[in-house]
């Protein structure tokens, strides 16, 4: 069943251009608003890292309730130089909100995230709770060493898809199979353009199977936007970083955001994204409220989509202009 929300189109985008790099170059950032300009504002934060944003991300809201504010992350979608790594990091990503907040000319905002995104939602709260009203999360990923390891290490999700596992790993050293991430990252980054595709492509078919809970055989689009090699060198930068918040677990921070109205959708049968997550977040925050769907995974299935659209219908009618104290 498709959003009731359908074909919603930006009435206007951005491209800010940030901090110079060392080639001269800057990233530019790629926003949009949707909806309706004088309504509450909302800015979703999509997954990957590197993932981008999608049209049907501007469905999850009431275009006529809200001011609609999807963006690119650094080096993903429409913002450029595609697949950078140099300044890329969460803390880049949490400047990169707050800029486009002040540009928008926003005091504060409802912040959505879903996937990596609800990871960097919380990271950004934990910085500006002052700027946060309320915050919607889908499928947690909290960004430590076993959550990344459950996706990208022997013994994780592998043991529930061994042949797409065995197609990830195989023409690896045996040394680099039981942890590939190292190996595939120097694949991405090295010169041999043919090699970073291929590297890319079998990321991405490895990816799509845990994604969709079904082993099967991913088609490589060419002309994708984000690109494969893109996504996949943005992801792995991220994750062999411990997403960069190795010296800030997110969950020694949960006083600094306990006052922010937060409601947590979670798949129980989410691969890529375990449940277990949301739980633990859920027992060092309880006064969150916590959904778990029970017969979904991590993609954007229609159940998912569903109850994160209705809870988006919830926050539209409680006072969220009202400033919260910290």
């Amino acid at each position: 069943m498709p959003p009731p929300y359908i074909n919603i189109e930006p009435y206007k985008t951005h491209n800010f251009t940030m901090e110079p790099l060392k080639n001269g170059k800057c990233h530019n950032i790629y926003v949009e608003e949707c909806g309706n300009p004088i309504g509450i504002p909302v800015i979703f934060l999509h997954g990957g890292p590197g993932s981008g944003c999608k049209p049907q991300h501007r469905c999850y809201f009431d275009p006529k309730i809200y001011r609609i504010i999807p963006f690119d992350q650094r080096g993903c979608g429409r913002s450029t130089p595609s697949g950078e790594l140099e300044n890329n990091t969460s803390y880049y990503l949490v400047q990169d909100i707050k800029t486009i907040r002040e540009k928008l000319g926003i005091h504060q905002w409802l912040v959505v995230g879903s996937s990596w995104g609800s990871t960097l939602t919380l990271i950004y709260a934990q910085h500006y709770p002052e700027h946060v009203i309320a915050m919607i999360l889908r499928s947690v990923f909290l960004g430590r060493t076993q959550d990344i390891n459950r996706s990208y290490t022997e013994g994780g999700a592998s043991k529930l898809f061994p042949g797409a596992w065995h197609r990830l790993v195989k023409n690896l050293p045996l040394t680099e199979r039981k942890f590939p991430l190292p190996a595939y990252f120097k694949l991405l980054t090295n010169n041999n353009t043919a090699g970073q595709t291929a590297a890319a492509i079998a990321l991405q078919t490895w990816e799509n199977t845990i994604l969709k809970l079904r082993d099967h055989e991913y088609q490589h689009n060419p002309t994708a936007n984000p690109s494969p090699l893109a996504h996949s060198r943005i992801q792995l930068h991220y994750a062999l970083n411990i997403c960069f918040i190795e010296d800030t677990p997110l969950l020694d921070n949960i006083d600094v955001i306990r006052g922010i109205p937060t409601k947590i959708i979670h798949g129980r049968y989410d691969i890529v994204c375990p449940i277990q997550q949301s739980w633990e977040l859920h027992q060092k925050w309880p006064e969150e409220k916590l959904e778990i769907i029970h017969m979904a995974g991590h993609a954007s299935e229609s159940l998912l989509i569903d109850v994160l659209i209705n809870a988006t219908r919830e926050f539209r009618t409680k006072p969220l202009h009202t400033t919260i104290t910290i």
